[in-house]
C-alpha cells in the first residue's frame, strides 16, 4: 500500500513496494513474507505492550464437530459480555466501547485442526443473548403473525401428461379436477397445489395412488390447437407426511432444525388463492387491480403488486408482505410495440439490419393475441423474418408458391399494412407460420425480464416511490384486501388466521461514532448528526500527496473546460490537506471521444509513472468502463473520472465529493473512527484483525456470454480499518459460490502453486502492517438463505485452506457474516411525524437496530438501519452470522457494524450496508464494466482467453495493475 510508517505520516511518500510479488508459492506449508521491521506500521508510535502477543498460530481456533461452533470458553465469555453489558441508554458512542473494550476478553482455545468438509458439521451460532446498547424504542415491522390449528399434513407427488410448461395450464388442470372428481374421490377436501409437481391437503386423501383423465375443453385453446387435444392424465400418489409437531418444537427452540418442509406446506396454501387470480413472480404477485399501473416508456410499463413470504420468527410464524412493482410488455399490437421501442415512426421502409436483431430479441417467447380471425387464437413468437413480408414466399402442398401477403388476402380477405415490416415467426423452424405484425397483439401480463433503461429505472422509482406511512397503510392495505382470514383454503381447511395488524417491535437506536480529521483543521472531530456531517474547517486524517497528474478531456460541448476544473479540483483537495503538485506532468489534453484509446496511450507515453489522471468524460454516455478497462488493466493508470455538466458547474460540493474519491485513489485517508485510533473496538483492535468484503455480480438475464464476478476487498491499515485493497476474479455463470477464494494452479515449471484472492490479501495486509491477522471478519454480501451453508462450508475452508498454505498451523478465528439487502422487511417508526423518532424523510432513525421478535428464532441475525432516509422508505441491511470463532457478543457486533457504516470513503453520510461489502459490490461492478467494454468494444486478445477445466467456458478477466489495486481504484 501508499501508506506507511507511523500513524499520521502515512500517505505522504511515494507507492510502497508489490503487495503480491510472492503470491505464487511452492506448494506445501511455507513461511510468511519477511518483514521490514518487528513492529510494522501498526504498532508504530504505539508504545502498547499488549499488541505484541503471540499471532494466532500459537493459539489457534478450536473447530469442534465443524467451523460454526465455538468451544466452551469462547462461547461462555461471549455470554458473559452479554450479560454485563448493561448500557446505559443516553450514554456516548465513545464511552459505549469503553465499556464493550473492558469487557470483551476471549482466549482463544487452542487447535491445529483445519474444519471438516462436511456439510452436516456445520450448524450456524446461536444468538449470543440480545443486544443493550442504546436508547430503547418501538419501530413497527410488516411481518403479520399466523396462527396455525393442529392440523395431519399429507403431500402427493402430482404427475400430468402431457406435461405441460406453464404452471397456469397446470392450475387449471387441478382446479377442474377437484371440481370434477373433489366429492366422488377427493372426500371433499380442497387441497393446496404448488403449480408443478406437489400438492398437500390437511388430513389424508382416500388412497395411495390414483389415476384421474382430466378434459380442459372449457378452456381458451393456446397456439391453436384443436380442442380434442385438451385432455390430460394425473396420477396424484402419497410421497410424505409434513409434521407440525416439528415446528411448534422448533419455534418453542427445542429443535435446532427448522423443519423447512412443513413451512413450505403452509405457504403453498397461503400462495394457492392469489396464484390463480394474479400474475405470479417468483414470491410475488401483480395485477393491475393491484394499485397503479403506468407506462414506463419503449413499450414497457409497470404493474404494482405485493411480496409476501412466510417467515420462521422470535414471535412465532410470521407473514412477510410488503408492495411491489414489476415491469412487464405493454398489451399493444406489435407494430405500436416496434415504434415505441425504435422510436419508429415511418413503417413504409425496411428495419435496418441491427434494429431487426433487437426487435427479435426483445420479442422472442412473447405469447401474442390474433386479430382478424373469426376465433381467438394465439400463438408464440419464435423470431422474425429476415426479409420484408412481401418478400415472403411458401410452398403449398400441390407444390405451388404463394407469398404471404396472397395467403392473407385469399383466406382471410386481408391486405396487409405494412408489407415493409418483417413477419412474426411462430411454430418450429423446420415447419415456420408467418404472421403480420399489425395483426399480432402482445398477449396482457408477460414480464418484461431484460434490464431496463435509465430512464425507465427513473420512471419506476418515481412511480413507485412511497413514504413511509403511504407504505405502511399500503402494506396493510394488501393484507386486508387478501381476506386471508375469509379463505376456505387457509381458514376452514388447513385452520390458519393471519393478525391484519403490523407486529410492534423493540429497537434501539445506537449512537453515532466519533470521526476523527487531521489535527491541522479547524475541526479534528466530528460526531455526526442525523447520520451526516460535512468537510467544513476540516482536513483529511491522511492526505495523500500527488506528484505526477494530468488531465484529458473528451467532452465535445466544453473543450476548453479543463483549465478552470482542474484550478477549483486542486484548491479543493489542498484545502482537505492532500498535497498537491499545481503543476500537472503533461499539459492537459482535448481529444474528441472517438480516440479514447489513442489518446489514454500517448499520455501513459509521454508521462511515465502517472499518479492520478483526472478524465471529463464525452457528452454521450458509454465510454465509462473502456476508459477504466484501458486505464486500470491495461496501463496502469488510476483515473478519476468526472461528468462534463457536472463539472462545468463548478460547485463546491461536488468538488469536495470528488476530492474525497481522489485522496483514496492516491493512496490517502479521509477519516478514521476515533474509537479505532484510541483501541477501543472490542475484538478489533486488541489484536492484528483484518476485515473483508465479499460480493458476486451475476450477468442480467439474456448476457449469455457474460460470466459472474467475485470481488474481495480487505481492510490494509489496521488498527483503523479504513483502506481496502480489492481483488476480482471472473467466474462460471450464475455460480454464488466464490471459485477463487484459494486455488491450486499447476506451473508447468513449478508444479502446483498456491494462490488465490484471500492468500493475496493475507501477504498485502502482512507487508502494509508488519503483522499477520489473528482475526478474519468476513462480510458476505449477496447470498440468500437457501445458499448458507453451501456458502459457508466452501468459502470457510478456502480461508482456512489459504491460511494454511503461508504458515503450516495459522489457524486465525473467522467470524463469517452475511449481509443481506434483498429482502423485504421494512421498519416504520410507532408514530409518522414524530421528530424524535424520525429523520427529515420521515424513515426510522439512521442506527436503529433489532435483533428480537421478527428476527431468527435461535440463530444470531439482526436488522441494522445505519442510514438516514432520501426519498422513499428506508430499507434495513438484514445481517446474519453463520459462523463466529470469535464469540462476539450483539453490542460488539453491533456496534462494530453501524460504526464502519460512518468510515465509507466517497461521502460524508453514513451507508446502508457495512463499507467492507459496499466496497466488493463496487469492484465487482467495475470489473463487469471491463467485460462489457471487451465484449462491445473489442479489446485486445490476451483478455479474452478462455478455460474449461472446470466445466463451462469462462471469460477471463483481464488482470489489473499492481500499482491500481494497491489503492482503492473502485471509488
Amino acid at each position: 500500500m501508499s501508506n506507511r510508517g507511523g500513524y499520521g505520516g502515512s500517505g505522504r511518500g511515494g507507492r510502497g513496494p508489490r503487495s503480491d510479488k510472492k503470491q505464487d508459492q511452492p506448494s506445501g506449508p511455507v513461511a510468511w513474507p519477511a518483514l521490514q521491521t518487528s513492529g510494522g506500521r501498526g504498532n508504530a508510535g504505539r508504545g502498547n505492550s499488549r499488541d505484541q502477543k503471540p499471532s494466532s498460530s500459537s493459539t489457534p481456533t478450536d473447530v469442534v464437530s465443524g467451523v460454526s461452533k465455538v468451544v466452551a470458553s469462547s462461547s461462555s465469555s461471549s455470554m458473559s459480555v452479554q450479560d454485563k453489558t448493561k448500557v446505559s441508554e443516553s450514554v456516548s458512542a465513545s464511552s459505549l466501547s469503553v465499556d464493550l473494550a473492558e469487557k470483551v476478553q476471549i482466549t482463544p482455545p487452542a487447535t491445529t485442526n483445519l474444519p471438516p468438509a462436511s456439510s452436516k458439521a456445520m450448524t450456524h451460532p446461536i444468538r449470543p443473548g440480545f443486544g443493550q446498547a442504546g436508547k430503547k424504542i418501538i419501530v413497527r415491522a410488516n411481518h403479520f403473525l399466523v396462527q396455525v390449528a393442529d392440523r395431519d399434513l399429507y403431500h402427493y407427488d402430482v404427475a400430468i401428461s402431457p406435461e405441460v410448461i406453464s404452471k397456469r395450464v397446470n392450475r387449471d388442470v387441478m382446479t377442474t379436477l377437484v371440481r370434477t372428481f373433489g366429492e366422488s374421490h377427493l372426500a371433499q377436501k380442497i387441497p393446496a397445489y404448488d403449480g408443478r409437481k406437489s400438492l398437500y391437503t390437511a388430513g389424508p386423501l382416500p388412497f395411495v395412488s390414483k389415476e384421474f383423465v382430466v378434459d380442459l375443453k372449457d378452456k381458451k385453446v393456446d397456439g391453436g390447437t384443436s380442442r380434442k387435444e385438451r385432455q390430460f392424465k394425473v396420477v396424484i400418489k402419497l410421497a410424505s407426511r409434513p409434521d407440525l409437531h416439528q415446528l411448534q418444537e422448533f419455534l418453542r427452540r427445542k429443535q435446532r432444525d427448522a423443519p423447512y418442509d412443513t413451512i413450505q406446506v403452509l405457504d403453498v396454501v397461503f400462495r394457492d388463492l392469489p396464484s390463480q387470480e394474479y400474475v405470479s413472480v417468483g414470491r410475488s404477485f401483480f395485477d393491475p387491480s393491484l394499485g397503479k399501473r403506468g407506462e414506463l416508456g419503449d413499450g414497457i410499463e409497470y404493474w404494482s403488486g405485493y411480496f409476501q413470504s412466510l417467515r420462521l420468527t422470535q414471535m412465532g410464524l410470521s407473514l412477510n408482505v410488503d408492495v411491489s412493482a414489476r415491469s412487464f410488455y405493454e398489451p399493444v399490437f406489435v407494430t405500436e410495440f416496434i415504434g415505441k421501442f425504435l422510436n419508429l415512426r415511418d413503417f413504409n421502409r425496411p428495419l435496418t439490419d441491427s434494429d431487426r436483431v433487437k426487435v427479435k430479441k426483445v420479442l422472442r417467447t412473447l405469447k401474442v393475441e390474433l386479430a382478424h380471425f373469426n376465433f381467438a387464437r394465439s400463438a408464440r413468437i419464435s423470431g422474425i423474418s429476415s426479409v420484408p413480408i412481401s418478400q415472403l414466399r411458401f410452398t403449398l402442398e400441390d407444390n405451388t408458391e404463394k407469398t404471404v401477403i396472397q395467403y392473407f388476402a385469399e383466406k382471410y380477405n386481408y391486405r396487409v399494412k405494412y408489407p415493409s415490416l418483417p413477419a412474426i415467426q411462430s411454430g418450429s423452424e423446420s415447419r415456420p407460420a408467418y404472421l403480420p405484425m399489425e395483426l399480432c397483439r402482445i398477449a396482457e401480463g408477460q414480464r418484461y425480464t431484460k434490464r431496463l433503461n435509465e430512464r425507465q429505472v427513473t420512471a419506476m422509482l418515481r412511480a413507485t416511490c412511497q413514504r413511509p406511512a403511504d407504505r405502511e397503510n399500503a402494506v396493510k392495505g394488501m393484507v386486508v384486501g387478501n381476506k386471508f382470514n375469509k379463505s376456505k383454503l387457509v381458514r376452514e381447511e388447513f385452520g390458519m388466521s393471519v393478525t391484519e395488524q403490523l407486529a410492534s417491535v423493540e429497537a434501539r437506536v445506537l449512537p453515532p461514532p466519533m470521526l476523527k480529521y487531521h489535527e491541522s483543521g479547524r475541526e479534528n472531530m466530528v460526531n455526526p448528526r442525523m447520520g451526516q456531517w460535512n468537510m467544513i474547517n476540516k482536513k483529511m486524517i491522511n492526505g495523500a500527496r500527488v506528484d505526477s497528474w494530468t488531465c484529458v478531456n473528451f467532452s465535445t460541448r466544453n473543450q476548453n473546460l479543463a483549465q478552470d476544473f482542474c484550478k477549483q479540483l486542486i484548491g479543493m483537495c489542498v484545502s482537505k490537506g492532500v498535497q498537491f503538485n499545481p503543476q500537472p506532468a503533461i499539459p492537459f489534453i482535448y481529444c474528441p471521444p472517438q480516440r479514447i484509446e489513442d489518446a489514454l496511450r500517448d499520455i501513459h507515453k509521454r508521462a511515465a509513472g502517472l499518479q492520478l489522471l483526472i478524465v471529463i468524460l464525452p457528452d454521450q454516455t458509454g465510454s465509462y468502463g473502456k476508459i477504466k478497462r484501458i486505464c486500470e488493466t491495461e496501463l496502469g493508470i488510476v483515473s478519476q473520472c468526472c461528468q462534463p455538466n457536472k463539472a462545468r458547474k463548478l460547485e463546491k460540493q461536488y468538488m469536495e465529493n470528488v476530492a474525497l474519491k481522489i485522496n483514496v485513489k492516491a493512496g490517502g485517508r479521509n477519516t478514521v473512527l476515533d474509537d479505532a485510533f484510541s483501541r477501543r473496538i472490542p475484538l478489533i483492535t486488541d489484536r492484528p484483525t483484518i476485515i473483508m468484503g465479499a460480493d458476486v455480480t451475476h450477468p442480467q438475464p439474456g448476457e449469455d456470454s457474460s460470466p459472474s464476478i467475485a470481488a474481495v476487498v480487505a481492510s490494509m491499515d489496521w488498527p483503523e480499518i479504513t483502506k481496502y485493497r480489492g481483488l476480482v476474479s471472473a467466474q462460471a455463470k450464475r455460480e454464488e459460490i466464490i471459485q477463487d477464494l484459494y486455488k491450486l494452479v499447476q506451473d508447468p515449471q513449478r508444479g502446483l502453486v498456491h494462490s488465490g484472492l484471500i492468500r493475496e490479501h493475507l501477504i498485502a495486509f502482512r507487508k502494509a502492517t508488519g503483522q499477520k491477522p489473528d482475526r478474519i471478519i468476513f462480510f458476505r454480501d449477496g447470498v440468500s438463505e437457501g445458499q448458507f451453508n453451501q456458502v459457508l462450508l466452501h468459502e470457510v475452508t478456502a480461508i482456512r485452506r489459504a491460511c494454511n498454505s503461508l504458515q503450516e498451523n495459522y489457524v486465525p478465528r473467522v467470524t463469517f457474516v452475511v449481509v443481506q439487502k434483498r429482502h423485504h422487511t421494512r421498519l416504520f417508526p410507532a408514530q409518522h411525524g414524530n421528530r424524535d423518532m424520525t429523520d427529515k424523510s420521515g424513515n426510522i432513525l439512521p442506527g436503529t437496530v433489532v435483533d428480537t421478535k421478527i428476527c431468527h428464532p435461535t440463530e444470531f441475525d439482526f436488522y441494522l438501519n445505519s442510514h438516514a432516509g432520501i426519498q422513499g422508505t428506508s430499507r434495513p441491511a438484514h445481517y446474519h452470522v453463520l459462523h463466529d470463532e470469535n464469540g462476539f457478543s450483539a453490542d460488539a457486533l453491533q456496534m462494530l457494524t453501524n460504526n464502519l457504516c460512518y468510515t465509507f470513503a466517497r461521502c460524508t453520510r453514513s451507508v446502508s450496508i457495512v463499507p467492507p461489502a459496499y466496497y466488493a459490490h463496487l469492484a465487482a461492478f467495475r470489473a463487469r464494466y471491463y467485460m462489457e467494454s471487451e465484449m462491445s468494444d473489442g479489446g485486445s486478445s490476451k483478455s479474452r482467453n478462455t478455460t474449461t477445466s472446470t466445466g463451462p467456458v469462462v471469460l477471463h478477466l483481464p488482470a489489473i495493475k499492481d500499482n491500481v489495486k494497491d489503492v482503492m481504484f473502485y471509488c
